[in-house]
């Protein structure tokens, strides 16, 4: 029963801004949308991405969630729309080209994450950091050694500032994952 208490707290404060609520909400509950979108896509990469984006979606829209159904519910469903979305998006693209041609959870504090990974020299990171799939190498790369704000890396990959700043939490998140394992083998 606290678990659920502190669940309840943790959307109170998400609904009031409060970013270490989005990331804590974030953390609980993403492997519980990744596995419910990898069983529908059998797609390691469209789970993530629809993943990033529910995320994205819930936090925009957080307001909106009622108190009366579960949030992992709430979750799914968001996460089933966006799939559905986009799979109509995609056939309806495909239509398109055959019938033309035959188209805020922003860190305000370092993370564990951030603390692990400013703790490993240069090449090592730049070895680890090449180890994320590619959309998450990006982000990483954009924001730590670039230097780009998130409206930057926003326009600069063609996605929302909210699906860029989820993206560069499970990227961070991936990366210490790699560092730590990577601590443990040595």
């Amino acid at each position: 029963m606290a678990r659920q208490i502190d669940l309840q707290e943790l959307i109170t404060k998400a609904k009031q801004a409060d970013q270490k609520a989005f990331r804590a909400l974030l953390l609980y509950f993403w492997d519980d949308v990744y596995r419910f979108q990898l069983k529908r896509t059998n797609d390691t990469y469209e789970a993530e991405e629809v993943t990033v984006q529910t995320f994205a979606k819930a936090f925009d829209k957080i307001d909106t969630y009622e108190a009366e159904f579960k949030f992992k519910t709430w979750l799914i469903t968001i996460s089933k729309h966006i799939h559905i979305d986009l799979t109509r998006k995609q056939k309806l693209k495909t239509y398109e080209i055959e019938s033309s041609t035959a188209s805020q959870i922003a860190d305000a504090e370092p993370t564990v994450e951030d603390k692990i990974i400013k703790e490993q020299n240069l090449s090592n990171l730049l070895r680890q950091i090449k180890e994320l799939q590619p959309h998450y190498r990006e982000v990483i790369e954009l924001r730590f050694f670039k230097e780009m704000s998130y409206k930057e890396i926003a326009t600069r990959t063609d996605q929302p500032i909210t699906n860029v700043k989820v993206r560069l939490l499970r990227a961070k998140k991936l990366l210490a994952e790699i560092i730590k394992q990577k601590q443990t083998n040595s």
